[in-house]
């Protein structure tokens, strides 16, 4: 709103109602917006939860250890990320941009998906939640939702980047000079790095375009629900979920950037996506918001964010990507959401055959896998086989692992900024 009120007295020549125009400026401002209303909103927030006796209901000791320590602690937090992130963009933001828009549908659709399983765990004193169905449901849902739009919405284009060699065998990028709808997506490692999903389906003979943006439709569904709730499982320890989202976010937020620059899309040879900037000042706020919510969250946490914030930021990821035409980057770049997922499916997938033969053998101490890191030996179920109960040799505190898995996903983020020039 405040975009368009100066971008309408720059016509009066008002000083300094030019600078709204400049993205730098309104993703700094939305930055540290979102950090202010994180903080000053994250206090009173807990405050009122305290009041009231709303808290997360008691962890398993046999899970967490130090689950004595939270006991009471208000759950929910997710509100304080989704309000501090939809302010500024409202107020910073261009609304009639296509991809802010879905970036919006996506966190209150999302949000309000983990406000109900919340609300079912602490009012309902139901532990399981919103059943799994429901918010695979939801889940799905959005995910189609945006799928179908980039999918038919004339603003969703690109221009696709082709590479000329000039004499002295010297290589220039460009872009096509007319905006298009595409199925490419970055793929990392190869020279053309770009895969085209149409060329995936081209045993579909004249249809293959048309299949091209079916399998690009149930793509994007795949990745905001695996990106959404590995966040969720992720969201196990203080501060956890939260810092690899921030780190996540700043690269994102480089692509986002990268993309919506046709000279720096040039340089790094990646389709140039207009208007896509829009993203930067969204990512900015989110970066924000998930930072100033460590605040309140970091150990030991006088918040949780709950699935109101997990399933939200995940969400929020998955689909930035998918904008972006990235999505096939997250493998490297949520490394630590896909591990966790991982190894949910391993130890549940194996005991389940294990069982069969009439034994109970698990992988892992305990999933997802940061818990293994600090599961005691003495709460291990002694009718179970452990494949790996030697590893880790002993457990660590939660705050150490928690820091461990940041230096982690930095690793991971500067390594998928590092495939755009590898190849």
């Amino acid at each position: 709103m405040l975009y368009y009120l100066f971008r309408f007295l720059e016509q009066f020549n008002i000083p300094g109602a030019h600078i709204w125009s400049y993205i730098s400026f309104r993703s700094l401002l939305a930055l540290i917006m979102s950090l202010l209303i994180s903080a000053w909103f994250g206090e009173h927030f807990i405050r009122w939860m305290k009041r009231r006796n709303i808290s997360e209901t008691a962890r398993d000791p046999s899970i967490d250890p130090f689950g004595v320590e939270k006991k009471g602690v208000p759950t929910m937090g997710g509100i304080i990320i989704i309000v501090s992130i939809l302010i500024p963009v409202l107020l910073l933001g261009r609304m009639r941009n296509i991809y802010l828009i879905l970036m919006i549908i996506t966190t209150v659709w999302l949000g309000f998906l983990g406000f109900m399983d919340d609300y079912i765990k602490i009012f309902k004193k139901n532990k399981e939640g919103l059943k799994g169905i429901y918010k695979i449901i939801g889940q799905v849902s959005i995910g189609f939702i945006v799928g179908l739009t980039l999918w038919l919405s004339p603003d969703a284009v690109i221009r696709e980047n082709v590479s000329q060699v000039k004499q002295g065998q010297e290589i220039v990028i460009s872009h096509k000079t007319e905006p298009v709808k595409s199925l490419q997506t970055t793929i990392p490692f190869f020279k053309n790095h770009n895969l085209n999903y149409s060329n995936i389906m081209s045993f579909c003979g004249k249809y293959k375009t048309a299949a091209g943006w079916i399998l690009f439709v149930i793509m994007t569904i795949v990745v905001v629900t695996a990106v959404s709730n590995g966040a969720n499982l992720n969201d196990g320890m203080d501060g956890m979920c939260a810092g690899n989202s921030a780190i996540i976010g700043v690269a994102l937020m480089i692509f986002a950037y990268v993309s919506s620059h046709i000279v720096y899309a040039a340089y790094f040879d990646i389709m140039y996506i207009p208007h896509s900037e829009e993203l930067v000042v969204f990512l900015s706020a989110f970066i924000g918001a998930v930072v100033g919510f460590l605040w309140y969250n970091a150990y030991p946490a006088q918040v949780f964010m709950g699935d109101t914030g997990s399933l939200t930021i995940g969400g929020i990821i998955g689909v930035c990507a998918i904008i972006i035409h990235k999505e096939l980057m997250l493998i490297t770049l949520c490394g630590i959401f896909f591990i966790e997922s991982l190894s949910v499916i391993i130890q549940t997938q194996w005991f389940k055959i294990q069982k069969r033969k009439g034994k109970r053998v698990r992988v892992f101490r305990a999933t997802p896998i940061h818990d293994t890191f600090r599961r005691l030996d003495s709460q291990l179920d002694a009718t179970s086989t452990y494949i790996l109960k030697g590893w880790p040799k002993r457990p660590f505190h939660e705050s150490k692992i928690t820091s461990r898995f940041w230096i982690i996903s930095i690793i991971l983020a500067a390594l998928t900024i590092i495939t755009l020039k590898v190849r």
